[in-house]
């Protein structure tokens, strides 16, 4: 396969300018606009010859000027699509249209697409226009354009090591799996996936209830070199999932790390977020903005169910988890068919307000690797409806008595799932109408939220595309500064969504703070609390806890009610796992458990090894597997 490019070229008869790597696909670029235009169909002919994408572009010498082209493509796209920006990739003859109705932009079959590539010999890409505005969102775009040569070299290298000569005649085949965190407890998951060609780590996260060196991956493993790893896969933007990964290209990574769109746009944004809760905190934060930007510029986004080779001997493919926003069970197909492997990550088998229920059949599968948070046998959740009344319950009992109901959030997924069900019950009256605030990032990832809507549930979706956005309903509130917060604080009844959900630093903490002393008031936890968090303790039926304020040590009591929900979370609940296993297609050949409490995680293979009769495995940190 090393001659690929230089097959393509000679085939097509100096037509072309250039041919190059964009990752595994391949791009190759004309100075004839004749050719450009007509020759399709040449390159069809080839790509049914090498079973590999080839898309044709304009080389930069024959682009119509951009601001001519921005003049054309105003013309062309009609008002109603309403467009909102431009975006020029000179080095990649690549025009981004932004606009709130992108279905317009695109036209009946891609015809308004296809005639601004005629008229400017552009290639077009269409993104929507987020509803609410992201500050994050625009600041990845810039540092991907503002990189583009960067980027195009970058991609190019890596379709280099994808297409180099390899032969699985030539060596002893072999794949296994290493856990560097996430084994037998939740928190900084990380594995590494080994083959004799290959070396991908699947998640770098963080435990966010941890302190000292068990708060990261087991990194300073013999397995384990940065120099030597291929590419990094993310399956959401969850701290416990990818907060460590920036710290990666801060210590010398320059490959590749493959993830959806939304989930690189969040994972950035909670990565600012925890530089600036290190410094609230008086703590040197391990990476900066700079590493970020690092974590951007090598990023490589798919699709759900868009297949793609990552290494000479690897395919993966992203599918809908049901987790979060981008959030993804990542399916790997190793060694052309020696091995086909799922990492579940997180994921919920189950319909939510958000989204649509994770994925459960493949292609083919041989070993599955399952998270197990809520696997032990009492991990029943109730049906939603119940879960639902019971939370609107609380929180109208407690607005009844005067009080204020705090509810620490998730940034990703949760808050999002809560917002859904307090708009809808203030909407059909089930909720008494009262402010309900939202403090933290959230606002900032619902904005993402809104600009990926194609990820969300159908209903979700349909509701954002007419201009119904549940996001920015008259019900909500940002709390957007001190002076805002103290107001919140002050005032009267009230529902507060704030990060973070574990009482881990944030705008969580203060309102506990405040709110905890009064009987009246309530906390309902919707999330998981990890062992050592703030949160946790309270769940457990601490009496007071010691914070700081104003720079002195305090001994806060804890009189307000507490309650756990636990209905609402975003993994699947013990009948979900046991469904997934059930309804799994083809069935996979051993189950492999992490991502749980001991108890839960035994309790679950258990289980699933009577239910299945199949292998199945509880590693430790600092196990390796050889699944081939």
């Amino acid at each position: 396969m090393t001659d690929i490019l230089k097959q393509i070229t000679d085939q097509l008869h100096g037509e072309i300018t250039e041919a190059i790597f964009e990752g595994a696909n391949i791009v190759v670029y004309t100075a004839n606009a004749k050719f450009f235009r007509e020759g399709e169909s040449q390159i069809k002919e080839i790509v049914n010859q090498i079973k590999k994408r080839i898309e044709l572009r304009a080389d930069q010498k024959i682009l119509l000027d951009p601001e001519k082209t921005e003049a054309e493509i105003r013309k062309i796209i009609p008002s109603e699509a309403e467009l909102t920006g431009l975006i020029f990739d000179v080095q990649r003859s690549i025009v981004i249209i932004e606009a709130k109705r992108p279905g317009m932009v695109i036209g009946k079959q891609g015809s308004i697409l296809n005639e601004i590539r005629n008229s400017t010999l552009w290639t077009p890409q269409v993104q929507r226009s987020p509803a609410i505005k992201s500050k994050i969102t625009e600041s990845i775009r810039e540092v991907l354009y503002a990189n583009n040569n960067y980027r195009r070299k970058f991609l190019n290298s890596i379709g280099q090591k994808i297409y180099k000569e390899w032969n699985p005649e030539k060596v002893d085949e072999w794949v296994r799996i290493t856990f560097l965190g996430g084994g037998r407890q939740v928190g900084r998951s990380c594995l590494l996936l080994q083959t004799p060609n290959s070396k991908i780590l699947l998640d770098c996260g963080i435990d966010v209830a941890s302190q000292g060196a068990d708060k990261f991956p087991y990194l300073d493993v013999p397995e384990f070199n940065l120099s030597s790893l291929d590419a990094i896969i993310i399956t959401h933007a969850h701290l416990d999932h990818v907060g460590l990964l920036p710290y990666l290209y801060k210590m010398g990574y320059k490959g590749p790390v493959y993830m959806t769109a939304p989930t690189r746009d969040i994972a950035a944004l909670l990565a600012l977020d925890f530089i600036g809760v290190a410094y609230k905190q008086a703590v040197k934060p391990l990476f900066d903005s700079t590493d970020i930007k690092e974590m951007v510029k090598h990023s490589i986004c798919l699709d759900y169910n868009e297949v793609t080779d990552i290494t000479p001997d690897v395919r993966l493919t992203f599918y809908n988890s049901g987790h979060v926003l981008g959030g993804s069970l990542i399916h790997l197909n190793i060694g052309n068919g020696l091995h086909n492997m799922i990492y579940a990550g997180d994921f919920k088998y189950g319909r939510s307000r958000l989204l649509e229920p994770a994925i459960a059949s493949f292609p083919r599968v041989e070993s599955i690797i399952t998270e197990s948070t809520y696997g032990s046998k009492t991990d029943i959740f109730p049906s939603r409806a119940e879960v639902e009344n019971k939370f609107l319950d609380i929180v109208n009992k407690t607005i009844e008595r005067n009080g204020k109901v705090l509810i620490p959030e998730l940034g990703l997924g949760r808050a999002q799932e809560t917002m859904l069900i307090l708009e809808d019950a203030m909407a059909s009256g089930k909720l008494k109408p009262v402010p309900i605030y939202i403090d933290g990032m959230i606002w900032d990832i619902n904005a993402i939220h809104t600009a990926y809507p194609d990820f969300l549930s159908n209903k979700v979706k349909s509701d954002i595309f007419q201009d119904n956005n549940p996001f920015v309903s008259e019900f909500f509130n940002r709390v957007g500064s001190p002076q805002e917060r103290k107001n919140v604080i002050e005032g009267g009844p009230c529902i507060v969504l704030a990060t973070s959900g574990m009482l881990v630093g944030g705008a969580s903490v203060e309102y506990f703070r405040e709110f905890a002393i009064n009987p009246n008031n309530s906390i309902i936890f919707v999330c998981y609390q990890g062992v050592g968090s703030l949160g946790r303790a309270v769940q457990d039926g601490a009496k007071e806890t010691k914070m700081i304020v104003d720079g002195k040590e305090e001994v806060i009591k804890i009189e307000m009610e507490v309650e756990t929900i636990t209905g609402f979370s975003a993994h699947a609940g013990r009948n979900e796992l046991i469904s997934f296993f059930n309804d799994l297609r083809p069935k996979s050949k051993r189950i492999i458990i992490n991502h749980g409490e001991v108890s839960k995680s035994l309790d679950l293979a258990s289980a699933l090894y009577k239910l299945n009769k199949v292998e199945t495995n509880v590693p430790r940190n600092l196990e390796t597997l050889r699944l081939r």
